[in-house]
């Protein structure tokens, strides 16, 4: 189902179409896929695809596949091109495009070997200009591209054009941007594993395609989108030059275009259906805009910046002013657990039971001290019965030479005990074997996967130590999952949801806090947060249950916006001291993770820097001054 079928804001440069969620957007282009060879085929034509690979187009392959087995889609006119490949790269590697492209979609398929062209990772350097130039020239003897897929990298690329790529570029090498290379980290597992060039096609190789779907998904594409969709054309975003592309369309869900104008600031749009929430942001933007606190906002600031609309009455602004800054004070307590004895009319968390069973869940062994270890700290404090559940095992976040590290460590913790039975050097034996055979990419074997598993959890229990969670109170889920041993996970299945149903059962809170990534459609975090949905689900017949309230924190990666947040726990410079402390207790993590993700600072520091910047945010607004602030959501479910 789309959402929001309304006209192109005069902001919009591409046409755009919303969804509710990914799975819609991608059933919608298997369609019009489906269509193009059914309707080639009754003609005894050729169908021409352009191929993407990621995350994103996943789905639309799945539901491809699911047409040909189940409504008799036959591939046997459909020839393919794949945008690009890692170079130098062997198509057989688990990171490869090609490896990719077989795995889920042409071995599913009857499309003829012959027509499938991905681009090929170890041609030679003598051979590839060569080969690039064939590449484009098959491109053309074929008649085109019939329907171009694309996604969008954080840097605008598509493709592998990479910002600063030239509007008229064809088939090519190119060098990959550093930001290109950290993302794709996630895949080979250490950053200097990623290969540092490319085959792309060009822009305009893109731009032969009669028609292009663009698709992207979750907010962390939001800012890239709208960049694209609305800024200028510039090769620094290299998908803005689609912008001149006669017959694109951009495909996002609903998360991707929030940084669309027509929902960051709709006022400026047009028309716009004021509600509370949108007040309070267009409020909060103004202020931010002007560099004014809130409470000095005018009628003649709002008059003069297209929101004219909430000032009704002359001095009006001074009663809406007061208004928003009293919801934004109301969010703010050092009580994360409800102040006892308190009155809670306007306060965050209700003050009774004065002691509370708390569940702060985990996705990953670190998630809950880097994004909430303040607030973890302070209801411990305060007297609540806290519980850590740690959702996953977080074991292919481990370096190899840490597994090596601690084998040994047994090795010769038997060699000191003369009752040994030789058990634990065998252990290491197999670790030294199994690693010293383990190829780029490759899965670990069961014993080192155990070890990588043992440290996250050791490291787990030492940060809740630290913060003087009982021992008891302490759990590992190892959801099912994740237990694949890659880096590409299960589908969330009915005994992941059994396992955190058992645990809120058996705890019965009054509190449950959660990782809160709603937006992002891949990752660990979200299948973790689908589980206790479905947990709750199945527990919703329960009468304590209605006395439960979920709070939803951010990662290390975002923050919410400040319109957004519902609780704010301030932080001292003693409180982000110590929760400094409790994330060092994960020793694997610090310096450089495996998986570092956007970011190359540490989790300390990003942690530090993000609860410091949304503070400076509240102060700017005018409100009281804090060192840090951790933000939460509450879920209504």
């Amino acid at each position: 189902m789309t959402i929001l079928d309304q006209p192109q804001t005069k902001f919009e440069k591409i046409p755009i179409k919303l969804f509710d969620a990914p799975n819609d957007a991608s059933h919608h282009v298997a369609k019009k896929i489906a269509k193009l060879i059914r309707e080639r085929q009754a003609k005894g034509q050729k169908a021409v695809l352009g191929l993407a690979t990621g995350a994103t187009p996943l789905e639309v392959y799945e539901e491809l596949i699911r047409m040909h087995r189940e409504e008799d889609l036959s591939f046997q006119n459909v020839i393919t091109f794949n945008l690009d490949e890692y170079y130098p790269l062997a198509p057989d590697s688990p990171q490869s495009y090609n490896f990719y492209m077989d795995h889920y979609l042409f071995d599913h398929i009857d499309i003829p070997k012959e027509n499938i062209n991905v681009p090929l990772g170890t041609v030679s350097s003598e051979e590839i200009s060569q080969y690039c130039e064939d590449y484009e020239a098959k491109i053309d003897e074929v008649g085109g591209i019939d329907i171009q897929l694309l996604g969008i990298g954080r840097t605008g690329h598509i493709g592998f054009n990479e910002p600063g790529s030239h509007l008229h570029s064809q088939t090519r090498v190119v060098k990959l941007d550093p930001l290109t290379i950290s993302d794709a980290t996630r895949e080979f597992i250490k950053e200097e594993y990623v290969p540092r060039m490319a085959i792309t096609m060009g822009i305009k190789s893109i731009f032969k395609a009669r028609k292009v779907y663009l698709l992207a998904w979750g907010e962390k594409k939001a800012k890239v989108v709208s960049q694209a969709v609305e800024g200028e054309i510039t090769g620094e975003i290299p998908a803005s030059y689609l912008q001149n592309h006669p017959n694109v369309k951009f495909l996002l869900d609903k998360w991707a275009g929030q940084h669309l104008s027509r929902f960051k600031t709709p006022w400026l749009t047009g028309f716009c259906e004021w509600d509370d929430f949108l007040r309070k942001r267009a409020v909060i933007w103004l202020s931010m805009k002007l560099g004014k606190p809130i409470l000095k906002l005018t009628d003649r600031d709002y008059k003069e910046n297209d929101l004219g609309e909430l000032i009704p009455l002359p001095n009006y602004s001074q009663q809406l002013n007061v208004e928003i800054f009293d919801q934004l004070q109301h969010t703010i307590t050092g009580w994360p657990g409800g102040k006892p004895d308190a009155d809670d009319t306007n306060r965050p968390e209700r003050a009774t039971p004065a002691k509370k069973r708390v569940i702060v869940f985990s996705p990953h062994p670190d998630d809950d001290v880097i994004s909430m270890g303040g607030t973890l700290l302070k209801l411990v404090e305060q007297g609540h019965d806290v519980h850590v559940a740690y959702q996953t095992s977080g074991n292919i976040a481990v370096f190899d030479d840490d597994a090596m590290r601690f084998a040994e460590f047994v090795k010769f913790l038997e060699l000191k005990d003369a009752k040994s039975t030789g058990h634990y050097e065998e252990i290491h034996r197999q670790v030294v074997e199994d690693l010293s055979k383990k190829k780029q990419g490759e899965k670990d074997s069961d014993i080192v996967r155990s070890i990588k598993g043992l440290i996250r959890r050791g490291e787990a229990t030492a940060a809740c130590r630290f913060c003087e969670v009982k021992d008891e109170n302490v759990h590992f889920l190892n959801m099912p999952f994740y237990e694949t041993g890659g880096v590409q996970k299960k589908g969330l299945g009915e005994d992941d949801i059994r396992i955190v149903a058992d645990l809120i059962q058996k705890v019965q809170p009054h509190q449950i806090f959660a990782a809160g990534d709603l937006r992002d459609p891949h990752g660990t975090h979200k299948v973790c947060l689908d589980a206790i949905f479905g947990a709750l689900k199945s527990l919703k017949s329960e009468s304590w249950i209605k006395d439960c309230n979920l709070w939803l924190y951010r990662g290390a990666w975002q923050e919410w916006d400040v319109e957004e947040i519902e609780m704010a726990i301030p932080l001292s410079p003693m409180d982000v001291m110590k929760k400094r402390k409790a994330i060092f207790k994960h020793q694997s993590q610090k310096d450089h993770p495996v998986f570092p993700g956007e970011d190359n600072r540490e989790f300390w520091q990003r942690a530090e820097e993000r609860n410091s910047t949304t503070a400076k945010l509240y102060d700017r607004l005018g409100l009281t001054e804090y060192e840090g602030i951790e933000a939460f959501v509450k879920y209504n479910y």
